[in-house]
């Protein structure tokens, strides 16, 4: 019996902790999802209500949202999480496996192959790393737990029920990211509906385990974001002019919801000029990102570094992006000399249990 005791302590904790979890949603708040769920898009209230009754609280996806990096770590630290020499090879593995598929992307949509191939390399290291949270309980808990993006998630979770129907899939099967991110490309369910193609022209849209629809997927979306074929994305300056000078209507910080605002012309009256010449008519906006020693690079990010920042709202993320592709494309070029071969094999998109119709 002594025995017995610790064990039976041990299940009562466990179900108080699971109970604790599913009291963590407001039954009135899940009530009101169902009812809009009927409203706006006609779907029946039971089959909601079931569907729901599987989703569960998670506290280590509030716990990750807390804590991205793209809020908490300094430039440097963030770039070294995706400049490494493993990536790189990988983007250009992965690059030479596709360069058909791409090149045609690129001629289609005007979106240049490395950024393509640097954003599957930033979000899952070109599929390798598609996420394992449930996508369902991953929206549940941030639509329900999350307030200050509880609207935003509130209408990803009726996206992905709406995808989930016209896709003809499982809802409580399939993975993703903390943030409910799907596939190789990491689309969350409203893009998924939105922007995602069939550009293998097979019947479905996969972007799990064809490397088309990844490709063709993300240049659909940046395209349809605006995207400006041969127009560049960012150069480097001079050393910069921070917003806290005297006298200066120029500033370095770049909100989310900020649009590059300054001609280059403008620009180079006040004295910001980049390294090296560049030809465009985009505007740009001021950068600054930290270094290790304290002291700062200084860019301009043009309106494609802005439509970047769509698909992840951070300067951070566009510079990492802009910066992989670089890296990519210049040792893919460097490696097309017989003398030095790539000698990594081409990255295999992950596996998934279903397909998309």
């Amino acid at each position: 019996m002594n025995r017995l005791i610790p064990l039976i302590l041990l299940l009562s904790t466990y179900a108080s902790a699971n109970l604790a979890a599913d009291l963590a949603t407001d039954p009135a708040a899940v009530q009101a999802f169902i009812d809009k769920m009927h409203q706006q898009h006609g779907k029946d209230k039971a089959e909601v209500a079931r569907l729901l009754a599987q989703a569960r609280h998670q506290q280590e996806i509030l716990d990750s949202m807390n804590r991205r990096a793209e809020k908490h770590k300094a430039g440097h630290e963030y770039m070294a999480i995706f400049m490494t020499q493993s990536r790189i090879d990988k983007g250009v593995a992965f690059w030479s496996a596709n360069r058909e598929l791409l090149e045609k992307a690129e001629r289609e949509f005007g979106v240049p192959a490395q950024v393509i191939v640097a954003i599957l390399g930033v979000e899952t290291i070109y599929g390798e790393r598609t996420g394992s949270m449930r996508v369902l309980d991953a929206l549940y808990t941030l639509a329900f737990n999350y307030p200050k993006r509880a609207e935003f998630f509130s209408k990803e979770l009726m996206q992905f029920i709406l995808l989930a129907e016209e896709a003809n899939f499982d809802p409580t099967q399939v993975t993703g990211s903390y943030a409910g991110a799907m596939g190789a490309a990491q689309f969350i369910s409203s893009s998924y509906r939105h922007y995602a193609i069939d550009y293998d022209k097979d019947g479905h849209t996969d972007l799990w385990k064809s490397p088309a629809d990844m490709i063709g997927s993300i240049a659909n979306y940046l395209k349809l974001n605006g995207w400006q074929a041969q127009d560049p994305v960012a150069a480097k300056r001079h050393q910069g002019l921070m917003f806290a000078e005297p006298g200066r209507a120029l500033k370095e910080v770049v909100l989310p919801t900020d649009k590059p605002q300054h001609s280059l012309k403008d620009l180079a009256a006040q004295g910001v000029l980049p390294a090296s010449p560049i030809q465009s008519q985009s505007p740009a906006y001021l950068l600054a990102f930290e270094r290790a020693d304290g002291s700062f690079d200084y860019w301009l990010g043009l309106h494609n570094f802005y439509v970047i920042t769509r698909y992840n709202r951070s300067p951070l993320y566009a510079m990492a992006v802009y910066q992989l592709g670089e890296a990519i494309r210049q040792q893919r070029q460097a490696s097309a000399d017989p003398a030095n071969p790539p000698t990594n094999p081409p990255a295999k998109p992950k596996e998934t249990p279903f397909v998309f119709h």
